[in-house]
């Protein structure tokens, strides 16, 4: 089903929320393009930032855009402390264009550059990225996206991309572990969930969505909640629609790109997430993700299996515990004394939600920064939340809904045609994107 669209116009645009596009000049016949290899800071929550290397001050570095058929230069230039090379993944060139060091050239030393040139041939979903590991885990990787000449049938209305990421940021610093093979901040173009910019669609729309997985060593079953789509293209370009076939969650392995569609029939917000359940966390630590417990309780310690970890108060030593059912010698919660021990309770509303309005903070205390995440304040009810909920974007979204949407994860947005039109000023199907550069 096709969606609102003239086919005759050229491709929609593509908008990957959150990342800059890499200005060009058309040079000796060729769309120029200036890469610049550096050290960046990338603000992955509210006041959460990131010390890594980038490309042109950002980490994703900018998407590169172009046309299918073109002739491209890029240029790397290297202000690394270290030397790099640049490889353009997924596309078939000249051998001494592929970026790997020391098989077909030489690393680009610091203050040095290199020229890349091609004719693309080619279009779909692409990435670039430094091809030295490190630097890889580092998140040194941009989107290249190729238009095809023609506008693939049936026609959207709407086409989005977002890139995958995992880091593992320790305490008392902003540095990515390289070395690490576990993960404690999951991003989607850069940002954790709920930083990551809603999707937005108008009822009736057909959509477009385009995944690109630059993990480490994670896949990502990736789950659209309230919608059927087609998976419709990889890494490798648009399938034959012979082989589309309809899910609601698409597996994203590692340096894989998927392309999904669908028709945005039923209006809402809707949260799109990598299902890995650890995944929905920031960070994967215990009683990640949003707080729906108040500090533990004796009653909550009579729980077997309960994490010890999530207590919330330092495990007080007991004699013995009884449970029903369940033994467990030198415990028992009968003879504990939990008087001296303090319990935080949330108020709660007459809905019997938390009302936190009615807690007793010091807010002083709460914007004091944490070792290493200068500035980091907590998401629910304060400076963060108010700068996420805010956004333009989140416009009548339900209060709070910041606290349901974290990790590897977004909300794509189906809203009435009025609504769209009052939160974005776009009155037409597809318009070009605000900033989005002719092709």
């Amino acid at each position: 089903m096709p969606g609102y669209r003239d086919a005759t116009l050229p491709p929609v645009p593509i908008h990957a929320p959150d990342l800059k596009k890499l200005p060009w000049k058309e040079v000796n016949g060729a769309k120029e393009f200036h890469l610049i290899a550096e050290p960046v800071r990338r603000e992955i929550l509210p006041g959460l930032w990131m010390d890594t290397y980038g490309y042109n001050g950002d980490m994703p570095g900018p998407t590169i855009e172009i046309n299918q058929g073109d002739r491209v230069r890029i240029i790397l230039h290297n202000e690394l402390p270290e030397p790099t090379t640049l490889h353009l993944h997924g596309f078939e060139l000249p051998n001494d264009m592929d970026g790997v060091p020391y098989l077909v050239q030489k690393p680009i030393e610091p203050g040095e550059q290199f020229v890349y040139e091609l004719t693309v041939h080619q279009e779909g979903t692409f990435f670039y990225h430094t091809h030295e590991g490190m630097q890889e885990t580092m998140g040194m990787v941009g989107l290249f996206l190729v238009y095809p000449a023609k506008p693939y049938e049936p026609v959207v209305d709407r086409d989005f991309c977002l890139i995958a990421q995992e880091f593992q940021i320790r305490p008392n610093t902003s540095v990515p572990d390289t070395l690490a093979m576990e993960w404690n901040y999951l991003t989607f173009n850069g940002r954790c969930g709920p930083l990551t910019t809603p999707l937005l669609c108008k009822l009736g729309e057909r959509v477009r969505i385009r995944f690109v997985n630059f993990s480490v060593i994670d896949h990502h079953p990736i789950h659209l909640h309230g919608h059927t789509f087609w998976i419709t293209g990889t890494e490798g370009g648009r399938m034959p629609e012979s082989s589309w076939y309809p899910s609601n969650n698409v597996l994203v392995g590692v340096a894989q790109a998927r392309e999904i569609e669908f028709i945005a029939n039923n209006t809402g917000d809707w949260l799109m997430h990598c299902h890995m359940f650890h995944h929905m966390m920031n960070p994967m630590t215990s009683q990640a993700g949003p707080l729906i417990r108040n500090n533990s309780t004796p009653e909550q310690l009579k729980v077997p299996g309960y994490p010890q970890l999530m207590l919330g108060m330092e495990m007080p030593k007991m004699k013995s515990m009884t449970t029903p059912d369940v033994e467990m010698k030198g415990m028992d919660m009968k003879e504990h004394e939990m008087k001296n021990v303090p319990q935080k309770k949330t108020p709660l509303k007459a809905n019997g939600e938390p009302d936190h309005s009615k807690m007793n903070m010091n807010p002083a205390a709460m914007q004091e920064p944490m070792a290493g995440h200068e500035g980091m304040k907590g998401m629910e009810g304060m400076e963060g939340a108010a700068r996420v909920e805010g956004r333009r974007e989140a416009m009548g979204m339900r209060p709070g809904w910041s606290m349901g949407v974290e990790g590897l994860s977004t909300v794509v947005r189906v809203l009435p045609p009025e609504m769209y039109e009052k939160i974005t000023g776009d009155t037409g199907h597809a318009g070009r994107m605000p900033g989005h550069p002719k092709m």
